[in-house]
């Protein structure tokens, strides 16, 4: 079976209930092709739930002509997709699994597009990359889908806590979560000194999601998927979620000198190498995979030049891409399931043998390709036509595109030329034919697209380009969309692609030789990752190694030495005072001081457990009395309570064991005490030298009747205020009480 996917011969997956989600899908699409008209006009619908309102928080929702077109490419083409799952994988018993799983991930990723609230986008955002993470490794009993599967949640995951710390700072700054209003405070943030550090954490969750240099291994290593979901998530979707946010967030973040330097080069530079890099495969899908790389990179490229021309190209392409590329991914899979196998050397003269899966690839591969009169050719002129109004390095611009859409030509005759024409039938079945309509249909509605919105770019322009264009720049597109804009430097430079990816494709096979040959000797680009993870995992090792080792002192000395550094970091990063130190003290106080020190002395020095127990509870002792001196009589009966059962349940563990000497003096654990120590005294003296903030006990007087309806203030914060704070003390008391009776009770025998 393809992709070493092994499949049962059971017919679970053969009932009508398969159909179920391409028919709601392909409903959803149609709902939301009734906002196209309103959007265009320029109407925004939204819809808000109230999620945290304390902070500020909602489920709030918003369909402009950025998010509505994402809506239409995530429901429509997921439409097609779950039909060609449900034919793929008919005979399977997963199928209902696969389904379940690919609808968690359209839901999430709708909800990411349409999401107008940072904290609400977040949620979605990590929903695609579990859900991603369960569908790369769909095959999980394969080592290479689990590996993939976990080197795509590491690298997604990483950057999603970057985004979220960007998105909580930019939060933080406007005083609100809305997307709509950040992007409408564009030129405080621009202003701000966080500026830098909110750009590099927002950009990078945007570069690991949609696989930008360096972080553009993951997404061919994700190809372990099976092809539906290859299809779905890393062609028309999920992967364009970290272009969808470098477009949303273009009016707050986009425009200055770093956000220009960061996204053209990088765009540029994972253009190129993933387009030559797509030369050298000969697996389909796996160069399928690197050409999706190369369209991230001209949109991210495009977004970098911030003009509204580069907005108007940006967006063209994007749709351009999300059709032509979703059908070749299951174009690829007809002619695995056709012919037994998508290695283009393997497959040879089948356009005979297969003439409808010869058409649909040739359809969408001329799209890719960028032939006139298909929706491809209008992209590229319009990225042509960005390039020349680019603010800086307009030449460098066009010259990246320019390769990179000559190289696409060359892939696009690899997968549309080589396994069907000029060429005698060979291929691993004796007999290869097109595969069934459930397979096929999917594949032709998106290259018929492609034709389609090249015939007729005004529709598309006005329905879906426009409104984006005005999503991401507030203004109106300054290009309109047409198969013809006369001859000049757009159409000279489509011409001199043609020519160069033409040539490219006739010297395919010694360039792909000659990259093969070269590739062991050049250097990794996923190697900072390997590293990472051996780093981790020694690092992993040694923490443990030193905090769990089996000995209860190392863990109370890591334990009390964290908390002593804690107390100190906030003694010297807080605003508070430092305490004056008096030595004037009632000789009540000094009484107390000389039993607790005398106390500790025989508790370190003695010879004798018992004697060591009885002098600890003199310590909690003379703590009581400070207790009820200062009228803390409460305080003092829980002390003296909890001293006495300290010394009853130790006396009871330790008191038939033989004695010891005393003990012996730690320098390590003196210094560990005296941080603890000191550290706590110094912060009791500065907080007793401050002012008594009296704004809880206001608030507790204030709020005790009419909100938890007791008199009583003490019950009321342990029960209602701190309620879940209480439950967590009292978990935290039973389970040390069953953890004192499992170790007294260690190593004996229960008499019955």
């Amino acid at each position: 079976m393809a992709e070493g996917i092994s499949v049962t011969t059971t017919q679970a997956g053969a009932g009508p209930w398969r159909l179920i989600p391409a028919a709601a899908a392909a409903a959803a699409t149609l709902w939301f092709a009734g906002f196209v008209a309103p959007v265009s006009h320029g109407e925004i619908p939204q819809y808000v739930l109230p999620w945290v309102p304390m902070l500020g928080i909602d489920f709030a929702f918003r369909l402009d002509g950025l998010s509505l077109a994402f809506a239409l490419l995530i429901c429509g083409i997921g439409a097609l997709v779950f039909l060609y799952a449900a034919t793929y994988f008919r005979s399977d018993r997963r199928l209902g699994s696969l389904l379940l799983t690919l609808i968690a991930f359209a839901i999430s990723m709708l909800g990411l597009t349409v999401a107008d609230d940072a904290v609400t986008l977040f949620v979605f955002w990590e929903g695609t990359t579990v859900t991603s993470w369960l569908l790369v490794g769909f095959d999980h009993e394969r080592e290479k889908s689990r590996a993939a599967a976990l080197q795509a949640l590491l690298v997604t995951g990483m950057g999603g806590l970057a985004l979220l710390a960007g998105l909580l700072i930019m939060g933080g700054m406007a005083g609100t979560y809305r997307l709509s209003e950040m992007n409408a405070m564009g030129e405080m943030f621009r202003a701000s000194g966080l500026y830098p550090l909110i750009f590099a954490l927002v950009i990078l969750g945007c570069f690991t999601k949609s696989a930008q240099w360096p972080f553009q291994f993951w997404l061919p290593g994700a190809m372990a998927a099976p092809t539906p979901v290859s299809a779905y998530l890393h062609s028309a979707t999920m992967v364009k979620a970290g272009v969808y946010l470098m477009a949303r967030l273009t009016p707050a973040l986009g425009g200055t000198d770093l956000w220009i330097w960061t996204l053209v080069p990088v765009g540029a530079f994972t253009m190129i190498l993933a387009s030559v890099w797509a030369m050298r495969q000969t697996d389909l899908k796996l160069m399928l995979a690197f050409t999706t790389i190369m369209g991230l990179s001209v949109i991210t490229m495009l977004l970098g030049v911030s003009t509204p021309e580069a907005a108007v190209a940006a967006m063209t392409f994007l749709l351009v891409h999300a059709f032509y590329k979703a059908g070749l991914f299951l174009s690829v899979g007809m002619i695995e399931k056709g012919a037994g196998s998508r290695e283009y050397p393997e497959v040879a003269g089948l356009a005979a043998a297969m003439p409808l899966t010869t058409t649909v690839i040739a359809l969408a591969a001329l799209s890719m390709a960028g032939a006139p009169p298909f929706f491809g050719f209008i992209g590229k002129e319009v990225i042509y036509e960005a390039a020349g109004h680019a603010p800086v390095l307009p030449l460098f611009v066009a010259g990246a595109a320019l390769v990179a859409n000559a190289l696409m030509i060359g892939c696009a005759g690899m997968v549309a030329i080589r396994p069907f024409f000029f060429r005698p039938r060979r291929s691993p079945r004796d007999m290869p034919a097109d595969p069934g309509w459930g397979l096929w249909l999917g594949p032709a509605i998106l290259a018929a697209l492609g034709l389609f919105c090249g015939l007729f770019p005004g529709t598309v322009d006005h329905a879906l380009v426009a409104p984006m264009v005005h999503a991401v720049t507030g203004a109106e597109s300054p290009t309109h969309l047409a198969l013809w804009h006369g001859i000049g430097a757009p159409l000279i430079l489509s011409l001199v692609t043609f020519a160069l990816g033409g040539c490219l494709y006739l010297l395919l096979d010694p360039i792909r030789d000659r990259l093969a040959a070269a590739e062991p000797s050049l250097p990794r680009t996923e190697g900072w990752y390997d590293a990472a993870l051996v780093g981790i995992a020694a690092i992993a090792a040694a923490l443990t190694g030193a905090l769990q080792n089996g000995r209860m002192t190392s863990y109370l000395r890591w334990t009390f030495l964290t908390l002593g550094a804690l107390i100190w970091l906030a003694l010297f990063v807080g605003h508070g005072t430092w305490p004056a130190f008096t030595l004037s003290r009632e000789i009540m106080d000094w009484a107390i001081f000389v039993i607790i020190v005398v106390s500790i002395v025989m508790v370190l020095r003695t010879h004798s457990r018992l004697t060591a127990i009885t002098a600890l509870g003199g310590v909690g002792s003379g703590i009581a009395i400070i207790f009820v001196l200062y009228g803390a009589i409460d305080v003092a009966m829980t002390q003296l309570f909890v001293e006495i059962l300290v010394v009853i349940f130790l006396a009871i563990a330790m008191v038939r064991l033989p004695p010891t000497g005393a003990m012996p003096f730690r320098v390590g654990n003196a210094l560990v005490a005296a941080v603890l120590g000191l550290g706590v005294f110094v912060v009791q003296l500065s907080v007793l030298g401050t002012d008594l903030d009296l704004f809880m006990t206001v608030f507790f007087e204030q709020s005790s009747v009419p909100s938890a309806l007791g008199h009583n203030i003490v019950n009321v914060i342990l029960v209602d205020f701190r309620g879940f704070d209480t439950m967590g003390e009292i978990s935290v008391v039973v389970i040390a009480g069953v953890a004192s009776i499992a170790a007294l009770r260690a190593g004996r025998r229960t008499l019955r």
